[in-house]
């Protein structure tokens, strides 16, 4: 059975200003998230599965039938604030869903093989998609068996601001022991460095293992997820801003030893377009990787 990607495209890109996920960067206004279906179906995946908002299906559908519908079987699933499990209500002044980890349980009616999960406005490179690939055919038929591909954190800032990354640590065998959410890391002249929930900064080490958000399971992990979902929603479901984050759930399945995560280690560089200024920066990186031949000038011709 082929593996399938599963792309978080649910975000409506409040840093960026608009629907980015829908924004040209290619030759031929390929957009990042194409580069990602065309590397993963290069890498044998057979399937793709989006969540995104109800509110903008129809131009999301229009813009995947048109584009590569005929090259590999499209699933879209849908993320709302009011998706959550029986007996649960979200807080009246609340307007945003409630993170990345509540995106993925969003197709548990829809996966029922090992599947690779990626942001769509992160360009992850092929050799990402290869090695998860490779991981995810070997875990076939098993259960607690993840893996994560792990970027250095000096190939994925960008340079117009402050990113978020999951900061990961792993044993001598190459598993994940930890990981945490940084939601703001930026370069300065002395280094790399995060600054924590209050206000304080820490230095990072430039080959620091971080998570892209590219991430793979096996359908297990939806039966782990809805468990700590509620655990999440009893102790944060009243509060305004709280997320239900990827990295929150690896790290309770590691630290409760349920688990192991295989970090696949790439030199790959990262580069998204976090903020507008990041775009041009994007297209010439597309470019010099056209000109190389990596890519063909019109992906779905």
């Amino acid at each position: 059975m082929k593996s399938t990607l599963f792309v978080l495209a649910a975000g409506l890109g409040s840093r960026y200003g608009g629907l980015k996920q829908m924004d040209g960067v290619g030759p031929s206004g390929e957009t990042i998230m194409e580069y990602s279906v065309y590397d993963a179906i290069q890498a044998g995946f057979g399937k793709v599965v989006f969540v995104i908002r109800r509110s903008f299906n129809d131009a999301f559908r229009e813009f995947v039938n048109s584009r590569f519908a005929d090259k590999i079987q499209v699933e879209i699933v849908y993320q709302e604030l009011t998706c959550l499990p029986d007996g649960y209500k979200p807080a009246p002044e609340r307007e945003k869903p409630w993170g990345t980890n509540h995106a993925v349980l969003m197709a548990k009616d829809v996966i029922n093989e090992p599947f690779c999960v990626i942001n769509a406005d992160d360009f992850y490179g092929r050799k990402s998609f290869e090695v998860m690939s490779a991981f995810l055919q070997n875990v076939e038929g098993k259960t607690n068996q993840y893996s994560m591909v792990g970027f250095r954190i000096q190939n994925t800032l960008s340079e117009s601001g402050a990113v978020a990354r999951g900061v990961s640590q792993t044993d001598d065998s190459g598993y994940l022991t930890n990981v945490v959410e940084r939601t703001h890391i930026e370069k300065f002249a002395d280094g790399i460095k995060y600054k924590d929930a209050d206000g304080e900064w820490h230095t990072i080490e430039d080959n620091t293992p971080v998570s892209m958000n590219i991430w793979g399971f096996t359908p297990d992990y939806f039966q782990h997820s809805e468990t700590y979902f509620k655990k999440f929603l009893d102790e944060h479901g009243q509060e305004l801003k709280s997320e239900f984050f990827i990295p929150l759930v690896v790290n309770n399945l590691i630290q409760e030893k349920i688990s192991a995560v295989k970090v696949l280690d790439t030199d790959s560089q990262w580069f998204g377009v976090t903020y507008k200024e990041d775009k041009p920066l994007v297209i010439n990186k597309i470019k010099q990787l056209v000109a190389k031949q990596i890519y063909p000038e019109n992906l779905w011709k």
